[in-house]
């Protein structure tokens, strides 16, 4: 039917954004920025890293615990000069499919997170002999007064576990390695964010790697800082990006916001990152079932209970290129418990999840240009834009939309930067930061 036709369209225009839009947004993205490079508040943390960049150099074994979202990764890599290879790995979830477990609830204490944490890194040195560095990713909002030392600020991505909150969490892992007996064998040298991760692995073999993001379950971007006046050097700065305040929001948006466990806090990410993708699509379908009559007017209770759905069903329903839209309605029965529906409804459904994942990449986009311009505000040089995250790597049409939105952006100038998937970025970048620790002490 037309109707919905029409409904779609309007949708779409509600969320895109145009490049004016934009190039606003990055305007106050690059201020909040400057905000919070000299200590007068801002949305943006800008975090030292304690970091200025690999070598390219560093050679040895080292350990990585990955710890930042739905899994935790550990692994055992070999870094030689430029190139790296996983020697072993293992990934656990942190919530039991099962429900055996569930460390992220807040019945849950730190001791056994970190005790979790420690059984890991055991079970992954196995019978590999000797001494090792590890560096820990941990993509939580945390402070640095030094590169072995961060105390989370304040959980994200839903988790809520009791205990860690304003703790050091590199004595925490310390204090489970000895609880594990492997005080002596592991030495944790360094804590890093996962953008952090990614931009150093980027760097490892690419100089021209400026830009550190991570777009998956949750989203941060870090940058390399030419000359941070607080300490006088180039550094690594994480930003905590997510944080960002000052994106255009929908209703959809302050819908969500609001009922979330932290209203106020991560509004961009909750904007632009899988975990939120799936929850505005559910906020937006109630609208139009309980509004305008879509599917007959009946929401069924899958859809009115709150993140029912992920950002997968976003990929999955914009891979239906069939002529009747097939597997969307497969999508409707199966995930929605809705029998019926016409094709024009399951095109307007379709056309909705494209538009919020569009909108995703173009919001990311603006970030992106306000980091370059803070950087090189003529853009004389060459950069590149290192990104992780299976929102950018696996949502079909998300890297296209991220690129052409920077393309528009920086029109004449685009030929300057180049934008390149790292994986498993987390992984390599803890070991290279436990390397440059490494060597560092020797």
């Amino acid at each position: 039917m037309r109707r919905w036709a029409l409904a779609a369209k309007e949708l779409e225009d509600s969320l895109y954004l145009p490049a004016t839009a934009l190039d606003a947004m990055a305007s106050r993205f690059q201020q909040a920025m400057e905000q919070g490079l000299t200590g007068k508040g801002g949305s943006l943390k800008m975090l030292p890293s304690y970091l200025a960049g690999p070598t390219g150099k560093e050679r040895g074994t080292f350990l990585a615990l990955d710890f930042g979202g739905t899994n935790v990764r550990v692994a055992l890599i070999e870094l030689a000069g430029g190139q790296s290879r996983v020697l072993n790995r293992l990934s656990r979830p942190v919530r039991a499919a099962d429900g055996r477990y569930d460390y992220s609830r807040q019945s849950a204490t730190a001791e056994e997170l970190f005790d979790f944490l420690a059984s890991l890194i055991a079970e992954t040195i196995g019978d590999h002999q000797g001494r090792f560095y590890l560096g820990h990713t941990f993509s939580f909002p945390a402070r640095q007064e030094n590169i072995g030392q961060a105390t989370l600020i304040r959980w994200a991505k839903e988790f809520h576990t009791t205990g860690v909150e304003g703790h050091d969490v590199g004595q925490l892992l310390s204090d489970a390695l000895a609880r594990k007996g492997l005080k002596e064998r592991v030495i944790p040298a360094a804590i890093i964010n996962d953008t952090v991760g990614t931009l150093l692995t980027a760097t490892y073999s690419d100089r021209h790697t400026r830009i550190g993001s991570i777009i998956g379950t949750g989203h941060n971007s870090c940058y390399l800082d030419r000359f941070v006046p607080a300490f006088q050097a180039p550094m690594v700065i994480n930003m905590e990006s997510g944080n960002f305040d000052g994106a255009p929001a929908s209703v959809f948006d302050e819908r969500l916001d609001g009922q979330s466990a932290q209203p106020g806090a991560q509004r961009l990410e909750k904007m632009v990152s899988g975990l939120y993708l799936g929850e505005l699509l559910r906020l937006i379908l109630l609208e139009l079932i309980q509004t305008k009559g879509l599917f007959g007017g009946q929401a069924s209770p899958v859809l009115e209970r709150p993140y029912s759905l992920s950002a997968a069903d976003l990929s999955d329903l914009q891979a239906d290129g069939s002529a009747e839209l097939s597997r969307v309605g497969d999508w409707l029965q199966a995930r929605a418990a809705i029998e019926a529906s016409e094709r024009e409804e399951r095109r307007l459904l379709q056309r909705i999840a494209a538009a919020t994942a569009c909108r995703s990449a173009r919001l990311v986009a603006a970030t992106y240009l306000a980091v370059l311009r803070h950087e090189d505000p003529a853009l004389t040089l060459r950069h590149t834009i290192a990104i992780d995250g299976s929102l950018y790597e696996k949502m079909p049409g998300y890297a296209g939309a991220l690129e052409r939105a920077l393309a528009e952006l920086l029109a004449e100038k685009a030929g300057q930067v180049s934008v390149r998937l790292v994986k498993n970025g987390s992984e390599v970048g803890a070991a290279i930061a436990a390397a440059i620790v490494a060597a560092a002490s020797d």
